[in-house]
């Protein structure tokens, strides 16, 4: 029952995280992981999928609701992503996901130092393209970073946020609420595959998604209320939390 407690507090902590900017699973998967070291992983992964739907359903519908999301653009690039997530997945049997490791980690080093230092960057919502130009370089994007997502995946939140911003020019809200649609999408494919297994532990995956959707509720409200300044600091956070996380692993693989 205290193994469920604790696990119920980090899912409430990664519900917040992820509603904002993505990033949940740094604190959800690694705290399952630790509790129940002997734990078929695969039935971890998937118990952390279904608490992160959860939570991910709960800020889809709350940003809907307070945020103007370009849906003709989102979800185009939604059903690409998924699409592609899926390839990934499978062609990791082909290669190595450690590979990327090192271009990763290259890359999410420059989206932060580019973040940290244009100090107006994703701050004014100036979409670059117009309709039909804006799908096509969403599904792009998103075709990409989805393949991303089911190869490999840390800091697929990330890279997303800042291609709207930088591609789309979307403000950090705006870029987080549409980010949040496409990552329902990815977790609803994968947890179909963990279920069809049968590996999810319902008795705690449940407890775990309702106290992720409080935290997805609590997150969303900050990041409306406190707008894109709050997004932005948590957004630096999170990618140096997974620059910090790629290093530690590739020195202790």
């Amino acid at each position: 029952m205290n193994d469920i407690w604790i696990l119920s507090g980090f899912a409430f902590l990664a519900g917040l995280v992820d509603s904002v900017v993505g990033g949940g699973g740094l604190i959800q998967l690694p705290a399952l992981l630790i509790v129940f070291p002997h734990t078929a992983i695969a039935a971890l992964f998937g118990t952390n999928k279904l608490a992160s739907i959860a939570g991910t359903s709960m800020a889809v519908v709350q940003y809907s609701r307070q945020v103007a999301i370009p849906w003709q653009t989102v979800l185009p690039g939604a059903i690409a992503a998924g699409t592609f997530s899926f390839l990934g997945a499978h062609s990791v049997q082909f290669l190595s996901p450690g590979l990327l490791r090192p271009i990763i980690l290259v890359l999410l080093v420059g989206v932060g130092g580019y973040t940290f230092l244009r100090k107006d960057f994703g701050s004014v919502h100036r979409p670059k393209l117009n309709g039909r130009r804006e799908a096509i370089a969403a599904i792009a994007i998103d075709s990409i970073l989805g393949f991303y997502d089911g190869f490999f995946g840390p800091g697929t939140g990330s890279f997303l946020i800042f291609a709207f911003i930088g591609i789309l020019g979307f403000d950090f809200l705006t870029a987080s609420a549409s980010s949040k649609v496409l990552n329902w999408w990815t977790n609803f494919a994968a947890l179909v595959a963990f279920a069809s297994a049968g590996q999810v532990l319902y008795a705690l995956a449940l407890p775990m998604a309702v106290c992720n959707i409080m935290g997805s509720l609590v997150g969303t409200r900050l990041a409306v209320l406190k707008g894109n300044s709050f997004v932005r600091g948590l957004f630096l956070a999170i990618v140096s939390a997974l620059i910090a996380k790629l290093i530690y692993d590739a020195l202790h693989p």
